[in-house]
């Protein structure tokens, strides 16, 4: 009997679950010829405040970035040093 632990991080919708537990089954169904009625699969959604990856908790690194003024947004600054580099060299 097949048991399978799926975890999320955030939340996914009743649809979105029963896909993928239609989908896990369907695997273990066509791969190891598993009965369908015996494979059990649970979902564990896991809050973004208590997971974290690479230092930070994921609710962090999701947020969205603070917005900017208008007047804040500025072109690159170019600095010309020595020759063109796109210049044609016969000229």
């Amino acid at each position: 009997m097949p048991f399978v632990s799926i975890r999320i991080s955030g939340t996914a919708s009743k649809t979105q679950k029963a896909g993928i537990v239609a989908d896990v089954t369907r695997s273990l169904v066509e791969r190891l010829g598993k009965n369908p009625a015996a494979v059990q699969i649970v979902i564990e959604e896991v809050p973004t405040e208590n997971y974290g990856a690479g230092g930070q908790l994921i609710a962090d690194r999701d947020a969205p970035a603070p917005a900017t003024a208008p007047s804040a947004a500025r072109e690159p600054e170019l600095a010309l040093v020595g020759e063109d580099a796109h210049a044609d060299p016969s000229q």
